[in-house]
């Protein structure tokens, strides 16, 4: 049967990941094109997956690639953009988080896609890792634990690969774009996917990056649901080790913790150190966890098969566009709460060019999008 071809934008980590992915995992697709703003890196990438061709300009790749399907995994403020030259040529859209940098980009996104007739499905991996969809069930399907009252997730590392996450002109904010979008999908998904949120509160740090960064590298959302459930989303820069993810959910009748790495890892002791420990990992001397099958546990290659299968047979995606969106609204409302130290209602709104504006109170500029 005739693959679904893919192009992929960016060279970066997350690309890297989206490609083993693919290859080792999703066999309905093909990768017959990669960009990148840099034309070695894109050579270079093409080099090693044996994609057939490669450019430095987006417009070029999505009109001659024969791509049905572009595949965004470029820096936050490039979302808007990409996407919309992608709608405009009839593509579908696979769109990595966070969904992009403001909430008007978004509503344009999102008629854009509708307008195109085109699937815009969002990239919240966490909706797909086998470890944490087995506690779902265990909540929603089995009643393990009850009636639940509270979600918590907790993810945390050192700070991210790539210089332009701690530029907010480019990134939009911090630990809380970059991994509280991540909580706040994965508390949306857990309690049917679309609750009704009464209020966000927040407080926020920068402790650890803040000769490099305007961006907080420490947060902490608490987040009131309509059906008196409360998540609180605990995300760092500033956490030493490598990756650290967990999440908690606590029942009138039980309660489920759930580690997303050290579950799926190896309790090693190295006098000299190894090769790769885990994501993020500074250091492989002396005691470490040694990650298996690391992509496959996060859950990318189950998502990017269940959108390639959207795409073959016309189903709606379990996480689209306006997933995203409402996802960057508690976004907004945190940054506004940490500015402020008030609780915030949605809906909320503001008329910043960046989210972490809310917090600093800087005026600062987004930066302008080329591709």
């Amino acid at each position: 049967m005739k693959k679904t071809k893919v192009a992929l934008a960016g060279s970066g980590f997350i690309s890297h990941i989206h490609m083993e992915s693919y290859l080792r995992f999703v066999h309905e697709a093909e990768v017959v094109a990669v960009y990148s703003r840099n034309k070695e890196n894109a050579a270079n990438f093409a080099k090693q997956y044996n994609i057939p061709t490669c450019y430095d300009d987006y417009g070029k790749m999505i009109k001659e690639s024969g791509c049905e399907v572009v595949d965004i995994c470029l820096p936050n403020f490039l979302h808007h953009k990409a996407t919309l030259m992608a709608a405009e040529q009839g593509k579908h859209i696979i769109l990595e988080k966070p969904f992009c940098v403001t909430l008007q980009e978004a509503d344009e996104m999102i008629a854009a896609c509708k307008e195109a007739g085109v699937l815009l499905m969002y990239a919240e991996e966490l909706a797909f890792a086998p470890k944490y969809e087995r506690v779902r069930n265990l909540v929603t399907k089995e009643n393990a634990i009850g009636k639940v009252y509270m979600l918590k997730n907790g993810e945390k590392h050192s700070g991210p690969h790539s210089d332009w996450f701690y530029d907010v002109s480019q990134s939009g904010g911090g630990a809380l774009m970059d991994l509280g979008c991540h909580a706040i999908a994965w508390m949306r998904w857990v309690l049917g996917g679309n609750p009704k949120i009464k209020s966000v509160s927040a407080t926020m740090q920068s402790i650890y990056h803040y000769e490099r960064s305007k961006a907080e590298d420490n947060s902490v959302v608490v987040i009131e649901f309509e059906n008196d459930v409360i998540g609180v989303a605990e995300d760092s820069w500033a956490r030493h080790g490598g990756m650290d993810d967990k999440i908690e959910i606590y029942g009138d009748k039980g309660v489920v913790y759930s580690d997303l790495f050290q579950g799926n890892s190896s309790l090693t002791y190295s006098v000299d150190g190894y090769g790769y420990v885990a994501e993020k990992a500074g250091e492989s001397k002396g005691w470490s966890f040694t990650m298996f099958e690391e992509v496959f546990n996060q859950g990318y290659p189950h998502e990017l098969i269940h959108f390639i299968d959207c795409v073959r047979n016309g189903t709606k995606p379990l996480v689209t566009g306006e997933d995203g969106r409402a996802v960057l609204e508690v976004i907004y409302a945190a940054y506004e709460s940490a500015g402020t130290g008030k609780k915030v209602y949605l809906p909320f709104n503001s008329d910043v060019e960046v989210p972490i504006d809310l917090w600093l109170r800087q005026g600062i500029k987004r930066k302008i999008a080329t591709l």
